[in-house]
């Protein structure tokens, strides 16, 4: 593990002390027969995550967590790869693919550095995974990498201009104000809950992914449906209905 960086030690560390608060809403995922994501549970018919037809196709999931994606993609019929940082997390993951029946390789280890040959993948996603915990320099790339050519990787993450609308304190909404400047940003780290997470402008996002080899094909802002409801703090549904939360890019490698 010394030989990890940190930001990847921190974040292990975290998600294995988290991993026990996620059981439940893992369990609730691999459930799910039609996807929702994003904290609001934005239905798939909305944002079109998955391709319209995965089977036979090779996936991969950077940063699985409880691999509840990684089990959609299964279920339709893709030949799923899940890495994920926390062990603890995948022992979860593992509980629920005897509970359901489904089995694919869940590697414990960092994202940026996935132990599959290049030109592996023919999908890639990451919801809220290394999109988020882990350092863009390094897994787009090593995405870019894993995918063969017109390949196609989709992650969603929080939206930049939340990011910029954060009070530094943890678990407080987000405001109507800026409270802190739009250049610079790259790593944060807040306050009280340890752990590193990576935010990009969208002019930031947009010169990583061309240079890493991928042509952009969508950006779509987030918006929850009207009474949708969520379990964390961060954004309210009054904020969230007015301005983007989260955001989603879809990305193809160049042939």
């Amino acid at each position: 593990m010394s030989d990890l960086p940190e930001h990847v030690r921190i974040n292990r560390a975290k998600w294995d002390d988290l991993a026990k608060e996620y059981a439940a809403g893992g369990e609730r995922g691999w459930a799910r027969g039609t996807p929702v994501w994003g904290i609001w549970h934005v239905p798939e018919a909305e944002l079109h995550m998955l391709p319209d037809d995965l089977n036979g196709k090779d996936a991969m999931e950077l940063g699985c967590g409880t691999a509840y994606v990684s089990s959609w993609l299964a279920r339709r019929g893709a030949r799923v790869v899940a890495i994920d940082n926390s062990s603890a997390q995948l022992a979860t993951a593992r509980r629920l693919q005897l509970e359901h029946g489904l089995d694919f390789p869940l590697i414990h280890g960092n994202a940026e550095k996935v132990p599959y040959p290049d030109a592996s993948f023919d999908f890639a996603i990451s919801e809220y995974g290394a999109c988020l915990w882990a350092d863009p320099q390094r897994w787009v790339p090593e995405a870019a990498r894993l995918l063969r050519p017109g390949g196609q990787l989709v992650f969603l993450t929080n939206s930049f201009l939340m990011t910029l609308c954060m009070p530094p304190e943890d678990d407080v909404a987000a405001t109507d104000r800026l409270l802190r400047p739009a250049f610079g940003i790259y790593r944060i780290e807040w306050p009280i809950d340890p752990g590193v997470e990576f935010h990009l402008s969208h002019g930031d996002w947009i010169r990583l992914l061309r240079s890493s080899g991928f042509e952009i094909e969508d950006l779509i802002e987030v918006r929850p449906l009207a009474g949708a409801t969520t379990n964390y703090p961060y954004v309210t549904l009054e904020w969230a209905r007015k301005w983007p939360c989260e955001e989603v890019w879809k990305v193809r490698k160049s042939r």
